[in-house]
């Protein structure tokens, strides 16, 4: 058998295994969307045993033969090594878990979910509790499988950002928190902005309809997605063809709905901009977690938040909401949805204090993945924190511990790289201000993101996961990583 008839055979083999994990998927959307109470239990076992099956197949010898064969190969294309060198490193990791463990785990998490939804109705995370402490047990053994170096946290962390370690985030938390703190005590002695109008009713008709308009208008491709309510927003993708987006609408919130449309719309933007013709291949998904959000950062606060957006979308918006924004001046809305002020809720908070909630359920899980802190213990040691770094008093578990549905899909690991996130996209913006100088007197002029999504498109999304977080934005702003970027942003837009 030649090179290319091996290459042919290994894209066959993933791209199976590919239709076999989007059919999870496409159950997992339909369990946070449209399952009926009753069908829990059954729709447990179905992911789970989609879970299983997906995972005996990557971790078949003849797949494993395969790559090899290919990986010693010099007969291939970089994009072609690229994705054998990448698929080694996913099959290696995978070969360390048995079936019944991520049949386990998938169970685990299925039931953890709908315990989480029935925690969040009755306002009780004691309802959630004996389910997460099962799913906490089940990440340490995941951690020990997989292997560490320092603190088992890092094993988890690699999940979402590879090579990123406690060491490295505690530094990039350690480095942006004084500076934090002393830009927040700035903003508080300013005139705190009138907020208030975007609390009066607001339908829900009306607000879906204006949700789907702003969608439309950033590029998302209704033809190869779709929107749905959840109880909380969520992008999942079953191709570059087929990506669904969710959100939720509150009445008597307009940011709720507009700004997680927004955020669900940029992550929607990178998973249709990635190329189809990798299907199943490491190079058809995205680089990392970090990268994702910085794009839906970079659309929801960048873009979404800024002025020359709203230049252009405000008199619209004044349209389809006379009653609540006709009397309203731009500049006071504009004002109005960049507010700093502590607060409870991650998904509703302003662009500065965002972190501060991320820095607390870091630290939290750390805790938990060592063994220092207790699952029964979480709610005093999260609202000792918001009291401690936020200064805010949490009155319930809804809108303190259970607010995030990370940990009943069992994602530890993840809320580093929404802060990461962030300070990427202010170094993407700053240079595709560079790149098309005119770019905001476009937006004001005719709401036009054309070119900056192809700006995307070009620079990031195409490249799949050719490149790794650090390499990407190397690449892309000809540097590293610089949180100070982020904070000159914050600056000018809150200081002026």
């Amino acid at each position: 058998m030649t090179i290319n008839e091996k290459y042919h055979d290994y894209v066959s083999i993933m791209q199976r295994i590919a239709d076999v994990k989007y059919a999870s998927a496409v159950l997992q959307w339909d369990q946070e969307t449209y399952l009926p109470p009753k069908g829990a239990d059954g729709r447990s076992r179905q992911l789970a045993t989609l879970s299983e099956l997906a995972h005996q197949m990557f971790t078949n010898d003849k797949l494993g033969n395969l790559l090899s064969d290919l990986n010693d190969s010099e007969d291939l294309n970089e994009r072609q090594k690229k994705n054998i060198a990448l698929s080694v490193i996913d099959y290696n990791k995978s070969k360390k878990f048995s079936s019944h463990f991520v049949k386990l785990m998938s169970e685990c998490v299925s039931t953890s979910f709908h315990a989480w939804i029935q925690a969040r109705k009755d306002n009780s995370y004691k309802i959630f509790q004996p389910a997460l402490s099962k799913l906490i047990e089940l990440k340490r053994q995941e951690a020990e499988i997989l292997g560490y170096s320092d603190h088992p946290y890092n094993a988890l962390m690699n999940d979402y950002e590879r090579g990123l370690t406690v060491a490295m985030t505690d530094k990039i938390f350690s480095d942006i928190e004084q500076p934090l703190s002393e830009l927040l005590v700035k903003v508080q002695q300013l005139p705190r902005p009138d907020d208030s109008f975007l609390y009066q009713h607001f339908p829900k008709q009306q607000q879906w309809e204006w949700g789907q308009y702003l969608a439309r208008q950033l590029g998302f491709d209704e033809e190869a997605g779709r929107q749905d309510i959840s109880e909380h927003p969520f992008t999942i993708n079953f191709s570059s063809k087929d990506v669904r987006i969710t959100t939720r609408i509150d009445e008597h919130d307009f940011a709720n709905m507009t700004w997680s449309t927004i955020h669900e719309v940029g992550h929607a933007l990178y998973e249709q901009g990635l190329p189809d013709a990798e299907y199943g291949l490491p190079l058809g998904e995205y680089a990392s977690l970090s990268i994702h959000e910085s794009q839906s950062r970079l659309w929801e606060n960048c873009i979404g938040r800024g002025r020359a957006f709203w230049e252009y979308y405000y008199p619209g918006l004044q349209k389809s909401f006379p009653k609540q924004f006709g009397n309203i001046s731009l500049n006071k809305f504009f004002n109005a949805i960049n507010k700093v002020c502590p607060s409870l809720i991650r998904t509703e908070a302003d662009e500065l204090t965002y972190h501060f909630h991320v820095m607390i359920r870091y630290e939290l899980e750390k805790l938990l993945i060592e063994g220092s802190l207790k699952v029964e213990d979480i709610p005093f040691y999260w609202n000792q924190q918001y009291k401690s770094l936020l200064g805010v008093e949490v009155p319930d578990d809804k809108q303190g511990c259970l607010q995030d549905v990370h940990w009943s899909h069992g994602s530890f690991g993840y809320f580093p790289t929404y802060s990461m996130g962030s300070f990427y996209a202010a170094q993407l913006w700053e240079k595709i201000k560079t790149d098309l100088p005119n770019v905001e007197l476009g937006l004001a002029s005719s709401g036009s993101t054309k070119c900056i999504l192809q700006w995307l498109r070009n620079s990031i999304h195409f490249q799949g996961r050719f490149f790794s977080s650090e390499e990407v934005c190397k690449s892309v702003t000809g540097q590293p990583l610089d949180s100070k970027i982020f904070l000159k942003y914050m600056e000018r837009k809150l200081l002026g």
